[in-house]
């Protein structure tokens, strides 16, 4: 009896480095991992540069989820601090009918909904440091706008204020998305206020307020003394901060677990639309005055803190020891084979690097008349994986669809994978997987990792282009436009190394020198469109007939010249002949209301050191021009 094939699940959610985000993820992935569930994780870095650009780049991963190819998905769109991102793919998730649960989502009742009670908690935070602390001016730093868990949070501060009579204005009230640097430019503002400080600060997390609390701190303030501060979520940093923080503790993990075990159950065939409620519970410490009741773990925070430490020395050393390789880098091929040498220190079973079909194309700047031929929402049809990292073995698979996802399906169950965005700006360049592997969540470096990668595909393309517009311009610089032969710059060139070739061997050198009878003539009567393609389909009777090593060119208005090295003492008999020859044919095809006619003088010799090249072919020229002179003409050439 075969087993059951294991269930997909995928996760969605944003900034992937941040404890919250960590803690819930461990609890999924703990949960997958017993019922042998394979977890998908999309994930993005967007809202972290403050480059509008960079965070479509970072978003457009969530395009690449095909959600009909899953069996459930887990939603940490609270993290997402984009409304729109966020709404787009809450409405993907619903029009593909898969059982979802979705973290602290008052804003999608439909889905299973694990619901931590913040409201309560934020509640008591901010009533403690009224009624015990005596706090009447009190300041709120918010989360992102628009994200259902941070408008609850400031909305229960704003209640609480309310209810005992303490006005809260503007100024009180700073935006914030989440992130340490909201904190920063909080307690900076209230600094160069020139107003006296508020009793305390309330922050929608632990980032920020730990991150108020150094800018206060750097400027003389003492906390709690002469400010109190609180935050939301319990992290390491909250816990073993000096002073600590006074936060708010929540079961993240156990979150993550329950969100995990409920899609699977549904996935079952247990009713959708589930709510799991949990509780918050406030932890008050030193920042706002109290006690901490709790009895610090020196070992663990000993064991913690060296994690840390070592963490950061190794992903530097990686992060440097990576971008100096990464810069040697000028192919695509020894990008990625550099990229492979580095795969076994991610400590990962697998890692891919899929490409857009496009991702070497070049592009325009905005407002440019063609349209931009890259990706910048979605990724190409067809992609491909030039590597495959696999417990130490390097392989590729040149196309798969990009609806497929992975290049390669999970067989077995119990995996996890994460899906990061690959792209420079907003140009999507692919995205990597990486499976069953703590880097992304332990490591501070995978962010920049990323990036650097991104960036080093990015010079790369760019190496390419400007290589091709070099040799563009090259060929632009030797080449006569209108003829598609050599002109006289590509022709010095070439008959300039020949001539040396031939002086150092002593071999031979023949030259002809041609000279269109006529076009004057073609011109006044016809034309000088006409008189252009009568220069055109000359010099085709010209190419045609230097073959071997024999090399042509316009010389300059309706001149021409050939020259080739090595050749016997009649070649220039055997040329002008087949140049007649080919002639005669031309005009018979183009039948056009003139003859197509050229006085051609040649003449062989072998290079001895004492000749000049330009001398040969004045004497060339010379040669034509006897003949030329004594060529029977038509009357209308005879006008010319």
């Amino acid at each position: 009896m075969h087993a059951p094939a294991p269930k997909h699940i995928a996760v969605i959610l944003a900034g992937i480095d941040e404890e919250y985000q960590q803690s819930v993820l461990k609890g999924i992935i703990a949960c997958a991992r017993e019922q042998q569930a394979n977890i998908a994780c999309f994930t993005a870095f967007g809202g972290v540069l403050g480059s509008g650009l960079y965070d479509i780049g970072e978003y457009n991963i969530y395009n690449l989820i095909r959600f009909d190819r899953f069996d459930g998905a887990i939603l940490m769109t609270n993290t997402v601090g984009n409304s729109a991102e966020r709404e787009k793919v809450l409405s993907r998730v619903r029009a593909s009918g898969i059982p979802a649960a979705i973290l602290d989502g008052s804003d999608a009742e439909e889905f299973c909904n694990i619901r931590i009670n913040n409201a309560k908690a934020m509640r008591r935070i901010v009533e403690h440091i009224i009624e015990e602390h005596g706090a009447k001016r009190l300041c709120f730093i918010a989360g992102t706008p628009g994200n259902p868990e941070a408008d609850l949070r400031m909305q229960s501060f704003l209640d609480v204020m309310a209810e005992h009579g303490l006005p809260v204005s503007e100024e009180d009230l700073f935006p914030g998305e989440f992130r340490p640097a909201d904190g920063a430019r909080a307690a900076e503002a209230l600094l160069s206020s020139g107003k006296p400080l508020p009793d305390a600060i309330i922050s929608a997390n632990d980032a920020m307020a730990l991150e108020a609390m150094r800018t206060l701190e750097r400027s003389g303030v003492r906390i709690p003394e002469d400010i109190l501060v609180t935050g939301f979520d319990n992290t390491f940093y909250a816990q073993y901060h000096c002073p600590a923080l006074t936060t708010v503790s929540r079961p993240l993990f156990d979150a993550g677990y329950q969100a995990c075990s409920t899609v699977l159950r549904v996935i079952g065939g247990e009713p959708g639309g589930q709510t799991v409620s949990m509780e918050a519970f406030p932890v008050f410490r030193e920042s706002c005055g109290c006690t901490d009741s709790e009895e610090t773990d020196i070992r663990r925070y000993k064991k913690k803190t060296y994690e840390l430490l070592n963490s950061s020395r190794t992903g530097v050393s990686l992060l440097n020891r990576m971008t100096s390789a990464l810069a040697e880098a000028e192919t695509e091929e020894a990008l990625l084979q550099s990229i492979g040498s580095f795969m076994h220190e991610l400590q990962c079973e697998k890692c891919c690097i899929c490409l857009c079909d496009d991702w070497q194309q070049a592009f325009h700047e905005k407002g440019a008349e063609e349209e931009q031929p890259y990706c910048v929402s979605g990724y190409t049809e067809t992609m491909s994986a030039p590597l495959i990292w696999e417990r130490g073995t390097v392989s590729s698979i040149s196309a798969f669809r990009s609806g497929e996802m992975y290049p390669v399906q999970p067989e077995s169950g119990g995996n996890v994978s994460y899906f990061l965005p690959l792209h420079f700006r907003e140009r999507c360049l692919g995205y990597y997987i990486i499976t069953n592997s703590d880097f992304p969540l332990k490591s501070s470096h995978c962010h920049s990792l990323m990036m650097n990668i991104s960036h080093s595909m990015e010079n790369v393309r760019k190496l390419l282009h400007l290589n091709n517009a070099v040799r563009e311009l090259d060929r632009l610089y030797v080449i006569d436009p209108l003829c598609g032969i050599y002109n006289r710059n590509g022709f010095i060139r070439l008959a300039d190394r020949m001539f040396r070739q031939c002086m150092e061997s002593g071999d031979s050198i023949m030259i002809a020198f041609i000279d269109m009878d006529g076009l004057k003539y073609v011109n006044d009567n016809y034309g000088h469109d006409e008189g252009d393609f009568a220069l055109q389909r000359l010099a085709s009777v010209i190419r045609d007939i230097c073959t071997g090593n024999a090399v042509c060119a316009r010389f300059g208005g309706d001149e021409f010249i050939a020259v080739a090295s090595g050749v016997a003492e009649d070649a220039g008999t055997k040329m002008e002949a087949d140049f007649k020859q080919h002639l005669a044919e031309v005009n018979g095809i183009i039948g056009k209301p003139y003859p197509l006619a050229a006085s051609i003088g040649s003449f062989v010799t072998n290079v001895t050191p004492e000749m000049k090249l330009f001398s040969l072919i004045a004497q060339a020229d010379q040669i034509m021009y006897e003949q030329k002179k004594r060529k029977k003409t038509s009357r209308y050439l005879r006008k010319d």
